[in-house]
């Protein structure tokens, strides 16, 4: 499993935490009824090919598809019976390379399954192709999407005499400020900066200037986030 502090990106698009998202098509007679589910790890992306089968028993296929991590480095995919190469790679083709945003396709963490009735009608191999491509496009077209991101958070041990105000002029900065604690014998303000190249530095210089360099940034590791999808 990828290490997501050790990652390349700092960023990438999920869908939103929470329930299950849901969608169907139908398409020549077959129901295609698509549900994802976000998915930080293997077992919760498995869990819902077992989920679905068991509430869609009777369906004749439960094709599914999933990509993990910031560096989108574990991808898998499977037809589960349809013909090889007609469910499973369209799928993951439709996740992998959903733009959500112009020219930017980073969508992970996320896991799909199309669960297929059979209503009768044979697709054809390229039919089948383009069904199980469109039922996953047209979900991820309505899903609720989110922007995750890894922020750097770092400490400021500051005298309670000026912890508000410090707090206060780093907000007005346009700082992202995380808790603040109360020890007994100073405040903790904590900072969540983003994971990227220059902005610790900037921050000393910030800090140094608010504080006439009295203060110091500690380093205190990173932190995924969600934010709106941009």
């Amino acid at each position: 499993m990828e290490n997501e502090e050790d990652s390349r990106a700092t960023t990438y698009t999920t869908v939103a935490a929470g329930s299950d998202f849901r969608h169907e098509l139908e398409i020549r007679r077959s129901r295609f009824i698509t549900v994802l589910r976000r998915s930080p790890d293997e077992e919760t992306a498995r869990s819902l090919v077992s989920d679905l089968r068991r509430e869609f028993h009777d369906a004749r296929h439960h094709c599914s598809a999933f990509v993990i991590g910031p560096d989108r480095m574990v991808q898998r995919s499977s037809d589960d019976g349809e013909p090889s190469g007609t469910a499973g790679i369209p799928m993951l083709e439709a996740l992998i390379k959903r733009e959500t945003s112009p020219k930017v396709a980073d969508l992970s963490d996320v896991s799909v399954v199309v669960v297929r009735y059979f209503g009768g009608v044979l697709l054809g191999a390229g039919g089948l192709v383009r069904a199980y491509s469109e039922s996953v496009s047209a979900a991820l077209d309505l899903a609720p999407l989110v922007q995750r991101r890894r922020l750097r958070l770092c400490a400021i041990d500051v005298p309670h005499s000026d912890a508000g105000r410090l707090e206060n002029e780093l907000r007005n900065a346009g700082y992202v400020m995380a808790e603040t604690g109360y020890e007994a014998l100073h405040a903790v303000l904590r900072v969540a900066l983003p994971d990227e190249a220059g902005t610790i530095s900037e921050a000393h210089a910030r800090l140094a200037s608010l504080t006439a360099g009295n203060l110091q940034l500690r380093p205190q590791g990173t932190k995924w986030v969600d934010l709106p999808a941009r």
